[in-house]
């Protein structure tokens, strides 16, 4: 993922033809509304389709002579971010609500992408029911707010039992710190071969999974300097804490601990994980988040009955099980406005439906999201909907979430590089650690950083 400018350079190709024929443009029929989500690129996963059809028929029902027209766009999701940019750019192609990962909405705000709600809001009874720090992801630097959440998801470590049981390890694991983590990944490595330990997700390829889900995960367990400090207002350079994320990753893929590296930087490399790796029995630990066992349930693209009773969740711990002794990340996505609608009333009636609580609870159970809403997360329905919501719903006391600053994007992508240089082994950890802190410089300018000292 990166910001506007240069994820565009990257895509090009996405001319205005193939923008509208997404089905792009808010303009044409004032009854229409046109609503754009990601379609995966599996051509299975088929949730959010399902979910939107019950959402159009609903609407449509109830608002007499108007129509709610769906705008999947197919692709990956770093590509999802760039078509949907694009789109935004012009009245001609720009839906009225989009579906908007919550790291991008600053971005997004600074580019003249997306409109404030606060005036819907603010009559909206519903809204006292989110949590705060769902309503927080959703907010600009100007404090106003882009988006309503409708879910958000933790991380973990799923492990599975079976081939834990061939290595002689516990099917109760539950580890005190990255060595306890790493051993476990060496003894299936010396008793169980061919399945690969540990996959962390990397490199550029994976995306904002490689950051969120692999190095943030890291980072914010080492209890030292942050990503970001707000105290200063500074993105934070030379960091203990950074280096020492950075090690843990060098050192899954120097010690052939993960996958083979072509298959770690496969743009497709979560699907890969969720529908092949994990119900296969070809990996035994997947530093990986909540939504995991969504694609094995019933109607799921890898329906798998017996994952229930051979998928083991832990949660990941603290570098050297420092309090509070676990980790996770945190995000989630919003559905927003695009500035250039001209419909904005009528989008925020479809909003309304997409929010009321038993449509937020039939998607929370459907993309097996984590409650953002204190009625859905109190429902019998989310809490009996699969089996490890409770532990993943716990996890949410130990989360962080990622600085929602409009220059995230960028530095993102500037983890990413330093991650692949060390799986690759193309740098050491010092060098990809230097060459990020030069990037950062770049990306927030030399009076947006504060340096730590390097020297260790």
């Amino acid at each position: 993922m990166r910001p506007t400018a240069p994820v565009l350079l990257c895509v090009a190709a996405l001319a205005a033809a193939s923008l509208t024929a997404c089905g792009g443009g808010s303009g044409g029929d004032p009854d229409t509304v046109k609503i754009a989500y990601q379609r995966t690129t599996d051509n299975k996963t088929r949730i959010m389709d399902d979910y939107l059809a019950g959402i159009k028929r609903q609407f449509e029902r109830a608002h007499d002579g108007k129509k709610l027209q769906l705008v999947p766009v197919q692709a990956s999701q770093a590509d999802y971010y760039a078509k949907l940019q694009q789109m935004m750019r012009s009245p001609k192609t720009a839906p009225d609500i989009v579906r908007e990962d919550t790291f991008l909405i600053n971005s997004d705000i600074k580019a003249g992408y997306l409109r404030p709600l606060d005036d819907k809001l603010a009559g909206w009874k519903d809204w006292s029911r989110f949590a705060p720090a769902a309503k927080a992801a959703a907010k600009g630097e100007d404090g106003k707010t882009y988006g309503v959440p409708d879910g958000t998801e933790t991380r973990g470590l799923w492990f599975n039992k079976e081939v834990f049981a061939r290595a002689g390890l516990p099917a109760d694991w539950h580890p005190r710190t990255w060595k306890d983590v790493l051993d476990a990944a060496r003894t299936v490595k010396e008793k169980v071969p061919g399945v690969t330990p540990l996959n962390v997700y990397t490199g550029k390829a994976p995306g904002e999974a490689a950051t969120m889900q692999g190095f943030e995960m890291l980072l914010y367990g080492t209890g030292k300097d942050p990503l970001y400090d707000p105290a200063v207002r500074k993105w934070v350079s030379g960091s203990r804490g950074f280096r020492d994320a950075l090690e843990f990753v060098r050192t899954v893929f120097a010690d052939k601990l993960g996958p083979d590296p072509a298959d770690a930087l496969d743009p497709s490399v979560d699907n890969r994980v969720a529908t092949d790796w994990l119900p296969s029995g070809k990996l035994a630990i997947a530093l990986d988040g909540s939504w995991l066992g969504k694609y094995w349930q019933p109607g799921g693209s890898r329906p798998w009955p017996e994952w229930t009773s051979v998928m083991g969740r832990a949660p990941f711990p603290t570098q050297n099980g420092a309090a509070p002794g676990a980790v996770s990340m945190s995000g989630g996505w919003t559905w927003s406005v695009s500035a250039k609608s001209g419909k904005a009333d009528l989008a925020w009636q479809v909003i309304e439906t997409l929010q009321n609580t038993d449509n937020a609870t039939e998607w929370t159970v459907r993309d097996a999201q984590i409650a953002v809403r204190d009625d859905v997360a109190a429902s019998r329905k989310y809490l009996t909907s699969m089996p490890g919501v409770d532990f993943f719903t716990a996890l949410v006391k130990f989360t962080h979430y990622r600085p929602a600053l409009p220059v995230y994007p960028q530095v993102s992508s500037a983890i990413r590089d330093a991650m692949e240089a060390v799986t690759t082994g193309d740098a050491s950890v010092q060098r990809a650690a230097g060459r990020y802190d030069e990037q950062l410089k770049s990306v927030a300018g030399e009076a947006g950083v504060t340096a730590r000292e390097r020297a260790r």
